[in-house]
């Protein structure tokens, strides 16, 4: 394909970038072959031209179409180079947050720095199972491979972890290894994960330091061995380590820092134990001070100290051995304060008494002298001789440091060690997956032998990992049967051998270190003049002559040779160990190097860089002397170079899994990408490598089937066969020219780079024309549709328009015509009005001019007639003013004349005025006065006169003159004194006149204050009350807001009550499903380890197969099926008491060999209780015979006796009946009639009632007495259980003792005793509790009496009542009063029924009891009558019981054929044989029956034990069956329903309300079975999940196929382009299951229940749980596959769901709630589907999403992957939004629905209508020794 066909306009390339690495363009225009300059624009917006290399010509890389951004695996990319695959990891990391990514068999995880919710038990339980493609990339997937692997191909495995420090290796390593612990079901047993990260305190303290990119840096490689058993479970670990950097123990650069331990030992001097250490700050120690960095932020050494103490004691480190490594570790630091003293330049001296060396020896326990002087001098051996050789002050120093590395190398050594041997198992190993934990390629500015070496064995692991991919490209290939071509890739051999082979750089090393004056400088000529010019991959730097450079496979490294020799020798003089060696005092340091001469490679002697754990012993030949110091000088090189060896044998020997860490930035940011640092690490860890041999041959690989299914758009119709694969060939040949671009496999088409986007374009073009002409032709039949709907439309306006212009015109014609006809009208009405106004106003003028002329006539007229008027009285007033005149002058005249007449007259008066009549009339004027009072004293002496003129008229006659005038006499000297009164009266009245007239005028003035005072009063008054007023129209508005207000809060209030009701009645709904569930959780746990006791149980039996002396196992079967629910007996519950006991502390136990040890000594105490009890059961033997022998002398008992105790039994029972009888005709003479005179004195009842009154009380008298003779009876009964010996006649005393002898081991000889008493206490407290009811009776009967007397006088007073009654009324009342009176007795009489009847039940119950009771004694004494008493006796008669004539409902069978009918019915019963034509349920009845037959004859064993061996039965068939669905439904079923009979028929009124009075007929009398309920309640629960778990197991597999994967609306979903691991495909092919597949499942499970006859309610609960695991087994799937989020997907969920619905609704299932389970996998699909654009979306998701976690739905968002071109990706701002909206949300942060989870089971209760009697047994059951009762 040409160039020219891709580098097209808009075509979009990667550009180099200096910041940014890489960057994206656009092309502005084609590209034409020869053109050096390409015009781009850039994402920003910039143009720029991009200038083409002028001898290579190269064009930039193409970039991916979006579709394939994002993808899961790098190899899926159709263009694979550096910038697809760092802008790949860049999208996944940054926008989708997800840290891992394949590259080929490559996991590459990038380091989030952030704890993210991935690593859960619940996504470990998704990733078990499951194949590798199927899954998004996780470190599970990889883990979940190498496990599936080593099962499959029976060859161990290797996951190889590696990357720079800080990358994640060390959690990752821990991940995988927790998947390990969990999917090999050894997590509860083993606890090897555990124990190994219990190791991590210990083994970061000594083996992790702070560098500069990493405060926990490991600074060693460990390959951990994971062993597992033939069944590939965990059995232990081994741990293995490489390439300790002992250099940092005497050296740190800048910022960096020793090993932690160190520091956390000078943390905690203080401590009272280290004392003894002379520890310091870290500051004061040569070797912890050189990096000036001694404390980490945020770390606490001291705390760190304390974790690392408790991980050795958790390792088994005891206190002791603890001490001693602190000892060590100590003195390592004291030994780096020694200090030389130069004596001249070849010799130097430690100073005399030299503290931090004493302290060393002291903490060692060797001599002073003896160390001082070998850190000054060496031993040398010649040929000949052997002589001591000081030392130089430097060499001394450099020999020091070399002892403390050796000693801190050989520690680690130690301690690894014993970590191992915790984690050591002691069950062969039968396969192993290890876990290399070792970081990757190094370079620094200054790399020394350290970075060499790291660099050199990356190397080797990058060679191993290229010619893994090379072999599995090329098995690939063969596989396909494609033709091999040799790809050509990069091979690091030359490197390799630069560094290892012959001459190479580590022999040249080796050899200069063995020269005598060999020294860096002479090495480095060396190197060039050996590989300068001569080796490509060796180079000179232009400016240095000590430093070289390797082209290593990641990068160029410039090495330092300073330092180089010293390292590699590592010189470590043999006089110094053997000093350590010798120390007495210390015992744990002889052991650091007891085992030097054993190994071949010592790791004493290991790189100056890392040292590897000699953990493979090679064993070498017979010690030779002087061997050991031979082999203890091999070089640091040469051993590194073994190590490594044995490490890449085993990794040669395993099939590698390999993890790439990534360290996204170097400051720990989280979810930060640095794209620089980013691509030099995929450079070095082989990413880029891997992508490079995948582009050089076959990257992209289809199947024929999904090659169809994506590019079938590309065929047409005529090129589609029968044949997809011709079809394939075909069309390719026709797309793709160049046949050398793609092969043909035998099930795959392989393509090369880039040809698959090629394709795409194609596609993508194809269907751009085709939306284009879909585009074209719809919008043209749109404008179509449109232009004919606006003709239409136009026509329809015109036609309507053109009628509205007619009806218009024909209209103004019309009113045309109307206005003539008005307008002539008009105008004649106008002239008309206009005449008649013009008339009458002419009128109007006339008559008021006429008017007018006559009114001025008139006016004249009468002007004249008034004028005369005037004139007259003006005439007649003048002569009438003159006669006035006149006249007053004449009487003037006569008033002077007069005048001086009375001035005479007055002069005669004042002469008269002495007299009286003077006085008189000066007071004449008060005579009115007087005359008043006068007349009021008159009007006063009226009444007196009327009264004198009575008595006058009464006296005589003759004196009335007399009297007369006498009385006129005195009247008139009574009026004169009147007078006189009146007078003086007069005088007083004045003055009090004058005082009252004072007094008004004061009261006038008061009355003027008051009134001013009232109106200022009333004017207040009034502005106060309209103060008043307007307060009070405040207040009333105030009170109605408060009213208001009041009634809105008690409506808020009310409201807030209620939705608090709701909340709580919810949450305690909640909290009752949690109770419900905890509950039922600790049943299936109880049943679970139930099982695995059982199972050991069975082991311990095979593995103890000889029993202790004396001991004598009891049969195994029976043990097990007494051991729960098994209440038999006291000495069996005693018994199974401890096993009980000790069920808690085995489900903490872990169950490996420490339990059973455990279980075997405690059934070795179990055993020693039981000879206990066994013993004292002997002793209590051996005391009954002892008191036996004593009752020998006494005589037996007579024969007459006996006789007399067996008649009065016969009688008792004779009497018994004859009381049923009698209660039966009280009865029926109860119910025979209720006529009003039933209760009458004379009636038949009345009588039949004191008759049994008077028999009753007779027979309780005969009672008492035989009380006491039955309890003599029984006591001679029990003294008769004795060995009686007669010397001629065989007695029974043989068969008494055989009975003891067989009662002995049953604890039967007790158990009859205090059967006995209690018989004796309950027949005496019956007959007591029998007479109060009867004395009971005696006094109702009583007041019956009374009342019926009462009712007598009460009659008789209505009677005479009535006889004064008329005779109509006196009927009336007579019939109300009969209505009344038989009502009362007929309620009275309902009454006394329901007394009876509960009477004759409780009878009826005890004369079953002492039936019963009788019945054992007659048993019991037959056994204790001897042979010979039985001959002598007399035949008494037998009491044969009455038989039934009616079915009661009842199932007899003998007591030894109860295990024959647990057999029968339950243990071998078919549900698919015999099981499938019986009525449902039909086993629960015919247990029920029988144990109704047993309550009837009240043996509580037969109850006890038939349930007991049910419920076992049950349990054992289902653990023998449990996997099959049939056999589990029919017992839950038949469990349910024995449940509900026990239920219905229990005699409880809230269950007897349901039945039939023939069903209340056979409840049960004696018993209470409530506890037996709860345990069947328990075992239906057990059931239940057992059910649950078996439907899982069948679903499980269909589910993600069915729901996601299968494509139920064909050419919906498209097949994108997928890398090297496979998904599943979607397309269904034969096998795989379909959405019809699970519904014709669920189908089968639902009509096998029906046919079961389980509960409705019970299948509803059955079918919410099944869809419940639908539901989140299928959510969970497609939260953990990108590939599944799409639009399409979506649709195909909800269509799937919609499938389910319908099934429901179908099933009238759809208000089981199962519907509702699927919620939150409706939402995700609608999450899907929804648009994910604007803020008004974002509100809508989160309203719509209320089912969904936050973590699910931003999960979803992150992977929504577009499957096609037109489909858009959710922006990342978007998803930001969605966070910040649900960010108050209050929900779980677990990203995954638990799919174990179980609902909480509940059994409504649902009585049978179903008739006992009328149940018949099948032949087919085999239980013909039943019979019907």
């Amino acid at each position: 394909m040409a160039a020219s066909e891709l580098y097209t306009k808009y075509a979009r390339v990667w550009i180099p970038d200096p910041e940014e690495v890489w960057k994206s363009a656009e092309l502005l225009k084609d590209y034409k072959p020869g053109d050096k300059v390409l015009q781009l624009r850039l994402e920003e917006g910039k143009d720029l031209e991009y200038c083409l290399d002028p001898k290579t010509k190269e064009l930039p890389p193409l970039r991916n179409p979006d579709i394939l951004v994002g993808e899961n695996d790098l190899t899926a990319l159709s263009y694979l180079h550096e910038p697809a695959v760092l802008h790949n990891l860049k999208v996944r990391f940054i926008d989708s947050k997800l840290i891992y990514t394949y590259c080929g068999i490559v996991l590459v995880a990038i380091n989030p720095y952030e704890q993210l919710p991935i690593y859960g038990e619940d996504i470990i339980n998704a990733y078990s199972g499951q194949n590798m493609g199927d899954m998004d990339p996780h470190i599970f997937a990889v883990a979940e491979e190498a496990y599936k692997q080593m099962a499959r191909d029976e060859r161990n495995q290797s996951i190889i972890v590696s990357g720079e420090s800080g990358a994640g290796k060390t959690v990752s390593a821990k991940y995988a290894m927790r998947y390990f612990a969990t999917v090999s079901g050894s997590a509860s047993e083993a606890n090897v994960e555990e124990k190994v990260l219990a190791s991590n305190p210990i083994m970061e303290s000594i083996g992790n330091a702070k560098t500069t990119r990493n405060d926990n840096s490991s600074r060693f490689g460990k390959y951990i061995e994971i062993g597992f058993d033939k069944r590939y479970r965990i059995i232990g670990a081994n741990m293995r380590t490489y390439l300790l950097e002992k250099s940092r123990v005497v050296f740190q650069a800048e910022e960096e820092r020793n090993y932690h331990i160190f520091y956390q030992l000078c943390a905690s001097a203080a401590l009272p134990e280290f004392k003894t250490l002379r520890l310091g700050n870290a500051n004061h120690f040569h070797y912890t001070k050189q990096g000036g960095s001694p404390v980490i932020d945020g770390v606490d050494d001291a705390k760190e100290m304390v974790n690392t103490r408790q991980a050795c004691t958790l390792l088994g480190i005891s206190d002791s051995y603890q001490m001693g490594i602190f000892r060590i570790l100590a003195g390592i630091l004291h030994l780096g304060n020694v200090e030389f003293a130069s004596r001249d330049s070849d010799s130097c001296t430690v100073p005399p008494k030299h503290e931090p060396l004493t302290i060393f020896c002291d903490l060692m326990g060797v001599e002073y002298e003896e160390m001082a002087h070998w850190l000054c001098h060496r031993k040398l051996a010649t040929a000949t001789e052997t002589y001591i050789k000081p030392i130089s002050k430097l060499h001394a120093i450099n020999a020091r440091d070399a002892l403390a590395k050796h000693i801190y190398a050989n520690l680690f050594n130690w301690i690894v060690d014993h970590v191992n041997k915790a984690l050591h198992a002691t069950v062969k190993q039968h396969s192993f997956i290890g876990v290399l934990d070792i970081y990757g390629f190094e370079t620094f500015e200054i790399n020394s032998f350290e970075q060499f070496c790291i660099n050199y064995a990356n190397e080797k692991l990058q060679q191993q990992f290229n010619m893994h991919v090379f072999k599995l490209e090329q098995e690939e290939y063969m596989k396909e049967q494609i033709p091999w071509t040799l790809i050509d890739f990069y091979d690091n051999q030359p490197c390799i051998n630069l560094i290892e082979a012959k001459m190479g750089v580590l022999d040249l090393l080796d050899e200069e270190c063995k020269m005598p004056k060999g020294s860096d400088d002479s090495w480095a000529q060396k190197l060039y003049n050996t590989h300068l010019n001569k080796c490509a991959l060796f180079e000179k730097p232009r400016l240095s002559n000590k430093a070289f450079i390797i082209k290593h496979f990641a990068d160029k490294v410039e090495y330092q040779c300073e330092g180089f020799l010293e390292k590699n020798k590592d010189t470590v003089y043999e006089e110094q160990i053997k000093v350590l060696k010798s120390s007495k005092k210390f015992k744990l340091l002889p052991e650091l190097f007891q085992d030097e001469e054993k190994v071949l490679s010592p790791t004493s002697a290991t790189p100056s860089g890392r040292v590897p754990l000699s953990r493979t012993a090679v064993k070498p030949a017979k010690a030779r002397p002087g061997q050991a110091s031979k082999e203890h000088k091999k070089t640091v090189g040469h051993q590194f170079r073994n190590s490594l060896h044995l490490l890449m044998e085993t990794l040669n020997a395993t099939t590698p899994h390999y993890v790439r860490c990534i360290k996204p930035n170097d400051f720990k940011f989280p979810f930060t990408f640095d794209e620089k640092r980013a691509v030099q690490q995929l450079r070095a860890c082989g990413v880029l490598e891997t992508i490079r041999i995948s582009a050089a041959g076959f990257p992209s690989r289809w199947t024929y089937q999904e090659f169809f299914s994506r590019y079938r758009v590309l065929m047409k119709q005529r090129d589609v066969l029968g044949d997809r694969k011709q079809t394939c060939k075909n069309v390719l040949e026709k797309l793709i020219q160049d046949k050398d671009k793609y092969q043909f496999g035998k099930t795959k088409i392989f393509f090369r780079a880039g040809q698959v986007a090629y394709l795409e374009k194609i596609r993508a073009d194809k269907l751009r024309a085709a939306c284009i002409r879909i585009q074209k032709t719809i919008r043209g039949w749109l404008m179509r549709k449109k232009y004919m709907r606006m003709r239409k439309a136009a026509i329809t306006i015109q036609r309507h328009v053109r009628g509205y212009q007619a009806r218009c015109y024909a209209k103004f014609l019309r009113r045309t015509r109307a206005a003539i006809t008005i307008q002539k009208f008009q105008r004649m009405y106008v002239v008309r009005k206009r005449y008649q106004r013009m008339r009458a106003t002419t009128i109007a003028l006339q008559a008021l001019l006429r008017g007018y002329m006559v009114r001025n006539k008139y006016q004249m007229m009468l002007r004249e007639h008034k004028t005369v008027i005037i004139q007259k009285h003006v005439r007649g007033w003048l002569a009438r003013l003159h006669y006035r005149r006149v006249l007053k002058a004449i009487v003037y005249l006569q008033c002077c004349y007069r005048r001086m007449m009375a001035k005479r007259e007055l002069k005669k008066l004042k002469i008269e005025a002495r007299s009286v009549e003077r006085y008189k009339k000066l007071h004449i004027g008060l005579e009115n006065k007087i005359m008043q009072l006068q007349r009021k004293i008159d009007e006063q002496n009226k009444e007196y006169k009327s009264l004198l003129e009575k008595m006058s008229n009464l006296e005589i006659t003759y004196s009335t003159e007399t009297e007369k005038l006498r009385n006129d006499v005195e009247r008139l000297r009574m009026s004169e004194e009147e007078a006189k009164n009146a007078t003086n009266r007069v005088i007083s009245l004045q003055e009090e006149i004058a005082k009252l007239r004072k007094e008004l005028h004061q009261t006038q003035s008061e009355k003027k204050t008051i009134e001013e005072w009232a109106d200022k009063y009333k004017h207040d008054t009034e502005q106060l009350v309209s103060e008043l007023k307007e307060q009070n129209t405040l207040l009333k508005t105030e009170k109605e807001d408060l009213n208001r207000r009041i009634h809105d809060q008690a409506r808020e209030i009310t409201e807030s009550m209620e939705r608090k009701l709701v909340e709580e009645t919810k949450q305690l709904e909640l909290d009752l499903n949690d109770e419900r569930l905890r509950y039922q959780n600790l049943l299936n746990e109880f049943s679970r380890l139930e099982e695995r006791y059982d199972d050991l149980k069975d082991e311990m039996n095979l593995m103890v197969s000889i029993p202790k002396p004396g001991h004598k196992r009891t049969d195994s079967t029976h043990s097990s099926n007494e051991s729960e629910y098994t209440f038999s007996s006291e000495i069996t519950e005693a018994e199974d008491l401890p096993v009980r006991m000790e069920e808690p502390s085995e489900k903490k136990a872990p169950l490996d060999m420490s339990l059973f040890l455990k279980l075997q000594k405690r059934v070795t105490e179990l055993e020693q209780e039981k000879q206990s009890l066994q013993d004292e059961l002997d002793r209590k033997e051996e005391q009954a015979l002892r008191a036996k022998a004593k009752e020998e002398e006494r005589p037996p008992m007579r024969g007459a006796e006996l006789e007399y105790e067996s008649l009065k039994r016969q009688e008792l029972e004779s009497e018994n009946k004859k009381l049923k009888n009698e209660l039966n005709e009280l009865q029926k003479a109860l119910t025979e009639t209720r006529a009003p005179e039933v209760t009458a004195p004379g009636a038949p009842a009345y009588r039949v009632l004191l008759d049994q009154l008077t028999s009753v009380s007779e027979e309780l008298e005969v009672r008492k007495e035989e009380v006491l003779i039955l309890r003599s009876q029984l006591v001679s009964q029990k003294e008769a259980i004795q060995p009686k010996e007669d010397k001629n006649t065989m007695t029974d005393a043989t068969l008494l003792l055989e009975d003891v002898q067989k009662m002995k081991d049953k604890g039967e000889i007790a158990q009859a005793y205090i059967g006995l008493k209690e018989t004796n206490r309950l027949l005496e407290s019956q007959l007591q509790s029998q007479k109060k009811s009867h004395e009971n009776e005696l006094e109702s009967l009583r007041g019956e009496i009374q009342s019926l007397k009462e009712e007598n006088n009460r009659q008789q007073q209505l009677l005479a009542q009535n006889l004064q009654l008329p005779p109509e009324a006196r009927i009336e009342a007579s019939l109300q009063h009969e209505i009344t009176r038989l009502t009362n007795e007929n309620l009275d009489l309902m009454e006394q029924l329901e007394k009876q009847d509960k009477t004759v039940r409780k009878l009826k119950k005890q004369l079953k009891v002492f039936a019963k009771k009788i019945g054992e004694l007659e048993v019991g004494q037959m056994e204790n009558i001897s042979p010979g008493q039985i001959i002598d006796e007399p035949i008494r008669p037998v009491n044969i019981p009455r038989k039934e004539k009616d079915f009661q409902g009842m199932l007899e069978y003998k007591k030894e054929d109860e295990q024959k009918l647990v057999k029968n019915l339950i243990l071998e019963l078919k549900p698919r044989g015999v099981a499938v034509n019986l009525i449902p349920g039909l086993p629960a009845y015919i247990l029920f029956m029988c144990v109704r037959h047993a309550d009837y004859l009240n043996d509580d064993q037969k109850v006890r034990s038939l349930l007991t061996s049910t419920i076992n039965g049950i349990k054992k068939v289902l653990k023998k069956r449990g996997d099959d669905f049939e056999t589990v439904s029919f017992w839950l079923s038949n469990t349910c329903r024995f449940l509900h009979c026990l239920k219905q028929y229990s005699g409880e009124e809230g269950f007897m309300k349901h039945n039939t009075p023939r069903q209340n007929e056979h409840c049960l009398t004696n018993f209470d079975l409530a506890e037996y309920r709860q345990v069947l309640s328990d075992l239906a629960i057990q059931i239940y999940q057992q059910l649950v778990r078996v439907l899982e197991n069948i679903l499980q597999p269909m589910i993600v196929s069915g729901m996601l994967e299968h494509e139920t609306i064909q050419g919906v979903s498209g097949v994108k382009p997928t890398g090297l691991r496979k998904r599943t495909s979607s397309i269904a092919d034969e096998g795989t299951y379909t959405l019809d597949s699970i519904i014709r499942q669920l189908n089968s499970f639902h009509s096998v229940m029906c046919q079961h006859g389980m509960d409705p309610e019970l299948i509803k609960q059955v079918v919410k749980q099944m869809f419940y695991i639908i539901g989140a087994v299928t959510l969970n799937n497609l939260l953990l596959r990108k590939d599944m989020c799409s639009w399409s997907k979506g649709m195909q969920i909800r269509y799937n769901v919609s499938q389910l619905e319908e099934w429901l609704r179908d099933k009238n299932l759809m208000n089981s709630g199962a519907k509702e389970t699927l919620e939150p996998l409706i939402q995700a699909a609608q999450l899907l589907q929804v648009k994910k654009k604007t803020d008004e979306d974002a509100e809508a998701i989160c309203s719509m999403c209320n089912a969904l976690t936050t973590a699910q739905i931003v999960k979803v968002l992150n992977l929504y992957t577009p499957v096609n071109e037109f489909e858009e990706r959710v922006l990342v701002s978007f998803i930001r939004t969605i966070q910040v909206r649900l960010r108050d949300r209050k929900d779980s942060p677990q990203l995954l629905m638990d799919a174990k989870h179980i609902f909480p089971v509940t059994f409504p209760f649902n009585p049978s209508s179903l008739a006992l009697e009328t149940i018949q047994i099948p032949a087919s059951l085999g239980l013909g020794f039943i019979s019907r009762v």
